[in-house]
């Protein structure tokens, strides 16, 4: 019960939704590439990034010094079907402006 009401809590806020069609759509993505695309500080992205994890739908890599979040993989049906729901809905995703370095 409590795994079912953080993943639906999760869903509850435009930005989040944004955040994760954004990385459905653009597969792994580095949090200043959010930040720079979503033009938001990065500590509020990091809010968002870690309640989408917490619900199951993200997984981070880190490399170096950047976190990497992408979807998880497997990811259930559940979680998989409001991705496809999402992937419905008319709202706005930014185009990805890769502003990291990954050499760094």
């Amino acid at each position: 019960m409590k795994t079912f009401l953080q993943t639906i809590g999760a869903l509850n806020d435009e930005t989040r939704l944004r955040i994760l069609r954004f990385i459905d759509e653009n597969g792994a993505v580095c949090v200043c590439d959010i930040e720079a695309a979503f033009e938001m500080i990065q500590s509020r992205i990091s809010r968002h990034l870690k309640i989408l994890k917490d619900a199951g739908f993200l997984k981070v890599e880190r490399q170096g010094r950047w976190a990497y979040y992408a979807i998880r993989s497997p990811l259930d049906r559940f979680r998989q079907d409001i991705l496809t729901e999402i992937s419905y809905l008319e709202m706005e995703i930014p185009e990805s402006k890769a502003s990291c370095d990954p050499s760094s």
